[in-house]
């Protein structure tokens, strides 16, 4: 991507929707001031570009003189962010109750320390209801300020009232603490290794989990506490491959919600997520009709014109809604159906660009070149591969990128790509291979068999794809060596060489005993 594209100020201007930019000219022109005037000029000027030319912002914009271009857009990001935050203030309680903070301390300084204790109880009172402790204690840290300063004689017993609330809260937040932190390392070890490669994996993730994950509560924890307690368990699961109990601590945080009906309107992101890794734990136990059933009630809540939208919400729903129908496709083997969504999730890809990190695109495009694979359209599968193999940060998800590489082996042994071609692949899967902290079984058969296919007897190739299918059922027997199947159904490709049949048409047989 080009370098002047990710400038902050342009690239949040090109993400505004037309209300948020009519209802920046208005918030701009209210002063009329000069300096306001020069700020609409630069900002009308750059949102007429597709890309950022800051010299053709100074021929259209003769005011502006260079030397003041840079602390213009400076100034003019700062007032995007202050009409932005205005204009979001009606759906984001966070945003309404931080604002009420500051009339509080507006009201301290001028002196109506009644007026705004008065102000900081219902901030305190909204946080509580809503489950927003951090603001919470903020209020009550204040109202503490206020009393240790001020006589006020508001309410007798007024400072063992704020010690017993300020310690409560503070020890419910400290909860939450603890368990997002175990969440977070657990999901960023997740994004880092995969699953647990083998015995050492599974006693290492085990024992950081019994040890660092406290107990909880029911009758007395939070929303969030219960969320992040939930959270966990799902990575940890995940992380085991003990994809049942993944399913049901999944299960538990979206039912959350139900539990908590007012959160999936003030946290609607928690919910999404919630949905997606249920949905994701139904696809690695082949879970079709349930799979379908979660699948539909995530399309009706992206569907819902009463639910809270913003780019961030839309940017996860797209992510997540296409990740899933992707998925269901796998699940019933209709690959070549599924390469009609390909081209509308390319260009939303683009549009969503800002907002995806790394790992996302990538498992996005291994994806795609699944549905290719699966196919038959070899070539446009190694494309897309290729955009995983050589992406710049290899550090994210080894596992993707290993099973990536083999994939693309596989490919180009289907595509037909002369001895030069295959061995200069071959030679690249053995160096990852090599420089990889753990190799599995599976991937080592693969590679030792497209190495030596070259060799074998066209009358006995048949039977060295049947040889080799029963070594790797043999080896999927070991819970540990299972990882690779996820990622790869390289025993239904293997089926499909020996019946010689379309690999689809063997997931297609799969899925209908399954359903």
């Amino acid at each position: 991507m080009p370098s002047q594209n990710i400038d902050p100020i342009f690239q949040l201007i090109k993400s505004l929707t037309p209300s948020e930019k009519r209802h920046f000219r208005l918030f701009t022109n209210k002063s009329g001031s000069s300096e306001d005037l020069k700020f609409l000029q630069l900002f009308d000027a750059l949102e007429q570009q597709e890309s950022l030319n800051e010299e053709k912002v100074l021929k259209q914009v003769p005011s502006i003189k260079k030397a003041q271009l840079a602390n213009l857009k400076n100034n003019l990001y700062k007032h995007l962010l202050s009409s932005l935050r205005t204009y979001h203030a009606a759906q984001n309680l966070d945003i309404q109750l931080h604002e009420q903070l500051d009339y509080a301390r507006v009201l301290y300084n001028k002196g109506f320390y009644q007026q705004s204790l008065k102000m900081l109880d219902k901030v305190k009172v909204t946080a509580l209801e809503y489950e927003l402790p951090h603001i919470a204690l903020t209020a009550i840290d204040f109202e503490k300020l206020i009393e240790s300063q001020y006589i006020t004689r508001s309410l007798s017993g007024r400072a063992d009232s704020l010690t017993q609330e300020a310690t409560a809260v503070s020890t419910h937040i400290a909860q939450m603490h603890r368990l997002s932190n175990v969440a977070l390392r657990l999901y960023g070890l997740y994004l880092k290794v995969g699953l647990a490669r083998n015995q050492e994996d599974y006693d290492s993730i085990t024992t950081f989990f019994q040890e660092n994950l406290p107990e909880i509560d029911n009758q007395r924890a939070g929303f969030y506490e219960k969320l992040y307690f939930h959270q966990a368990h799902v990575w940890y699961y995940l992380m085991i491959q003990d994809f049942r109990n993944c399913y049901r601590a999944a299960q538990k945080w979206v039912d959350l919600f139900d539990e908590y009906p007012h959160m999936k309107e003030r946290r609607p992101v928690l919910y999404i997520k919630g949905m997606h890794n249920l949905l994701n734990a139904l696809y690695n136990l082949l879970y079709h009709s349930k799979f379908t059933a979660v699948l539909q009630q995530l399309e009706e809540f992206a569907a819902d014109p009463k639910r809270k939208s913003n780019a961030n919400i839309d940017t996860l729903l797209f992510l997540y809604l296409t990740t899933n129908k992707i998925n269901a496709y796998f699940l019933e083997g209709n690959f070549t159906e599924g390469l009609q969504v390909i081209p509308g999730v390319l260009q939303n890809l683009e549009g969503f660009q800002a907002q995806l990190d790394p790992h996302r695109m990538l498992v996005f495009y291994y994806k795609i070149a699944s549905l290719y694979f699966g196919s038959g359209n070899f070539k446009k599968a190694i494309e897309y591969l290729n955009k995983v193999i050589h992406h710049r940060n290899t550090s994210l998800r080894e596992d993707l990128q290993c099973f990536a590489r083999i994939l693309n082996l596989i490919a180009h042994y289907e595509a037909g790509y002369d001895d030069d071609t295959l061995d200069y692949q071959i030679r690249t899967v053995y160096h990852f291979l090599g420089k990889m902290d753990n190799q599995q079984q599976m991937q080592v058969e693969i590679f030792k068999f497209l190495r030596n296919v070259g060799g074998i007897a066209p009358h006995q190739v048949r039977d060295a794809f049947a040889e080799l299918k029963e070594r790797l059922i043999a080896i999927s027997e070991n819970p540990f060596e299972r990882r690779p199947f996820l990622y790869l159904d390289i025993i239904s490709w293997l089926e499909s060489k020996i019946e010689n049949v379309p690999v689809q048409e063997i997931m297609r047989r799969k899925a209908g005993r399954l359903k």
